[in-house]
Parts: C-alpha cells; structure tokens; sequence
C-alpha cells in the first residue's frame, strides 16, 4: 500500500482523566479513541509520513492487524490521514444566494440617557437630539422579515438604541402590528430587549412580561465597577437606579429568564466577583460577559495583562461551572454553557454568527447593516426595508467571511467554533471586517481545550445535566442568538 500523511490542522487530541479524545477540527465533532487509534495517531505524529505496512509492523505484536487497519480507514474518512498525492483540497466556500432571515433588528433610537465611557455606537446621541425610528419603517422592516424568513416557523424581533425604552411608544406598535401578521402567515414571532434598566417601570415591566419579551441587562456588577464606566450624560454613576429597578424588574417578571449582560474593560476584569453579585444577589438567570471594542482602544480595551487576567477568571468561574453541573446545578455562566453547547452539538461554524445571513439590522431610515454594532458606522449598508436586499453585496461578504486561506485559522483547532471572530472587534481593531482578532487566539485554543475537559467530566460524572440543560438549550436557539463569546 502507498503513504500516508498525517492531516494535522484537521486532528486536535486531548487527554480528559485517562481517556483520549480527539476534536475532529473541521466539524467540532468529538470522539473517544480506543488504544489502537491513538496509538496510530502517536505514531503518525511522531513518525511523519508511513506505509500501512510500518505501522501494521510497529504494532504487530501488541493490536491485531484488522484492528490497525479499520483505525486508519476511519482516520481517512475523516480526512486526518490522506495519501501525500491526493489533491488538497480548500475548505469549500458556499455560494449564498438568498438571505433567510430569522432577525431582524430595530435601531429604535439613537438617543441614551447614558453615556458609557466604552460605548462603540457611533451614531449615539443625547436623548434630546436623538432620531427615532418612524412606524412606517419598523412595520416595512418586519414585512421584509416575514418575506425572507420563507419556512422558518419562528421569527425574532430585536429592539436596540440607543437605549431602546426612550421609544417605548413604537416598541408597543410594533407588537401590535407583528403578531398578527406573523399569525397570518403561519409564524410565531418572539420579542427581545437589551437596556441599560433605567427607564424601567411597573407598567413597563407588566407589559414586557405580557408579551414574553426576552430581556437583557447590561450591567457591570457591584457599584464600584459599574460606576467606573456606565454614567450618566451628567457623568454619574448609574448602579443605585439600575439596581432599585433591576430589583423591582426580577420580582416581578415571569414570562422568561432575565439575563445580565457584561462589558469588561480595562478596569473592569473582576469576572468572579461580578458573576456572584449579579447572579447571586440580584438573581439573574444567566450572566454573559463580552469585552469592550470602542475607541480610543487605548483607553478601555483589554491590555494583554488584562486579557490573561480575564481569561484565568473565566476559567475559574468555567470550574465552578463544572462542580455545580455535577450537582445538577446550572450556575449561569453563559459564556462557559454557549462553549459546553458547542462541543456537544459539534458547532460547525463557517462564519463567525449570523449577521448578514439569518440576521440584519434596520437603523432609522432603513437602511440595513451586518447587525447593530455598525449602525452610525462607515461601513458600506446591503439595502434598505422599501426597495430590499442588496443580495449580491451581501453574498459577496458573506462567501469572502468563509475564505480563512490568507490567515493562520487554516491550522487552528478552534476554527470551527471561533470562525475568525467578530466582524465588529475586527472592524474596531484592525479597520477590516474580516481580519482574524489574532490577540485573542491563543486563549481561544486554550479556552476551548477547557471547554471540552469540563464537557467531557459532566458527562461522565452527571450526563443528565447535558440533557436538562444543554439540549433544550440548543433546540431553544437561545445560543444562535446570544451571540455570546469568551
């Protein structure tokens, strides 16, 4: 028989407390090797390019012989060992030829009543100079949405700003303009917030809670934290009103779990100590934590001491996770159960989220943006909600956003999970949407080796845990939509 090549940016092996397992790269799929095939994979690894016949040799004595070769036809399958003469071949790119939407997004207000010191909106104003979204184009954006979303049973509305609840009136309108017409088409449509708490009501609350709405709090823990970057125009600090509302919101809403949602910034990278007092003393069903990309990067992003710090954190508070899931506790650590879904469905992902494909953004006039990060931003628009699409512009984004050859995510072993990072971090470090954010890929691959070390003892210690908390979580599409990254 000829040679054989060991294909190794597609085999990524890990030893989880004696057992080997190994991360088929290119699908995220994760498999527990037997003795034979990791020990053909050792010898390949060490050894470079061998015959059948060598390996077959170098294990005579110790795995019979049909054993080495079924390990290796299996190897070839999943393209981990490859005859040296056979084409390579590039990871294919898929043509995109329409758009069908799941989400859509409604930039309802460029106003806020707070003026966060990491805020990477460009387009953000004081709430008296603010340009609010009209009727018209919140109803012309939703009737787009149905158009595109062709068999999807459900379908989501997302209401940004600004802060979104300076524009309550039309978030009321567009409800009552979206449920029947997505009745009348055969879909349900589900309603989604993200505010910053402080015009937050009774009323208001009652009502977000009739309609199911999905909320999320942006909040950045206890109040010598939260101070330092979520003020008001004025500059005060915004955790007194954000709590006292917070609290009054969380005992009375029921319809859904209410999540927090975190901006870590240069001074702001305490993740235990955040996690415990917004899940702990408030009792927020999950807490997420995403890092700052504004301008001037200087002055808020994460330094590379700052980064490790964080990193470290996140693994320790991704340990607690793990002891909690063996008592068959959820903690709410979202970013640690976003990495456990992904592993265990095997996340294969082409690009790094659904912006531009399952998801688009409508600022005030209409005009449609990857996702709400670039409204107000130079980035060029892909159409608008009254003459449509812009489908080749878009298609053409999205088919070079699955080109990773001129970068190193050909060899990572993350790639299928990470994909290249956020377009927005890219566009705010680099200039170019599609530039890999290269500082974080180190702790990336790290993060991920973690994640599958503490999936694989949850489900080993306590399997139930994937199935009450992961599984429905994923056929729910909390995780497609969160967004959610390390």
């Amino acid at each position: 028989m000829g040679q054989l090549i060991l294909m190794q940016q597609n085999a990524h092996s890990v030893d989880v407390n004696g057992h080997h397992m190994l991360m088929h790269v290119p699908t995220s799929s994760l498999f527990e090797m037997d003795q034979v095939s990791y020990s053909v994979l050792n010898q390949f690894k060490s050894h470079g390019r061998q015959s059948v016949e060598k390996v077959q040799k170098a294990f005579e004595t110790v795995f019979p012989a049909e054993d080495i070769l079924e390990s290796i036809d299996g190897f070839k399958k999943l393209d981990i060992l490859r005859d040296p003469e056979e084409e390579n071949t590039e990871a294919s790119i898929q043509k995109v030829e329409d758009i069908p939407l799941s989400t859509i997004i409604l930039n309802v207000n460029t106003g806020c009543n707070l003026s966060c010191t990491y805020c990477y909106k460009e387009d953000l104003t004081t709430p008296s100079k603010g340009e609010v979204m009209s009727l018209e184009t919140a109803k012309s954006s939703f009737d787009m949405l149905l158009q595109q979303a062709h068999d999807r049973e459900r379908v989501n509305v997302v209401f940004f700003g600004g802060e979104p609840l300076s524009n309550f009136a039309l978030i009321q309108q567009v409800v009552a303009y979206a449920v029947p017409c997505a009745k009348e088409k055969g879909k349900k449509v589900d309603f989604s917030l993200t505010t910053n708490g402080t015009l937050l009501t009774e009323e208001i609350v009652h009502w977000l809670d009739a309609h199911a709405f999905g909320l999320t709090i942006s909040m950045d823990g206890p109040k010598d934290l939260h101070d330092k970057n979520r003020k008001t125009v004025g500059g005060k600090g915004t955790y007194d009103v954000v709590a006292r509302k917070v609290r009054m919101l969380l005992q009375n809403y029921r319809s859904r779990p209410v999540g927090a949602r975190v901006t870590l910034s240069h001074d702001v990278i305490d993740v235990i100590r955040i996690h415990e007092h917004l899940k702990n003393d408030f009792g927020f069903h999950e807490v997420g934590f995403g890092p700052a990309t504004s301008g001037p990067l200087d002055a808020f992003n994460l330094g590379d001491g700052a980064l490790q710090h964080v990193f470290e954190d996140m693994k320790a508070l991704g340990t607690l996770y793990v002891e909690a899931a063996l008592r068959g506790e959820n903690i709410g650590f979202s970013n640690m159960h976003q990495l456990i879904t992904d592993i265990a469905v095997g996340r294969k992902k082409a690009v790094p989220c659904g912006a531009g494909l399952g998801l688009l953004a409508v600022d005030k006039k209409g005009d449609l943006h990857l996702c709400h990060r670039f409204i107000g931003s130079d980035e060029p628009t892909y159409g608008n909600v009254e003459s449509g699409i812009n489908v080749s512009a878009l298609s053409t984004f999205i088919e070079k956003a699955q080109d990773r050859s001129s970068f190193g995510c050909q060899t990572c072993h993350a790639r299928s999970i990470c994909a290249g990072g956020c377009y927005h971090e890219s566009y705010a470090r680099t200039g170019s949407l599609h530039d890999p954010v290269y500082h974080y890929c180190d702790l990336i691959r790290d993060w991920v080796d973690f994640g599958i070390k503490a999936y694989m003892r949850i489900l080993q210690e306590n399997p139930s845990f994937i199935e009450v908390y992961v599984e429905p979580r994923e056929r729910s599409g909390i995780g497609a939509r969160s967004g959610e990254s390390p």
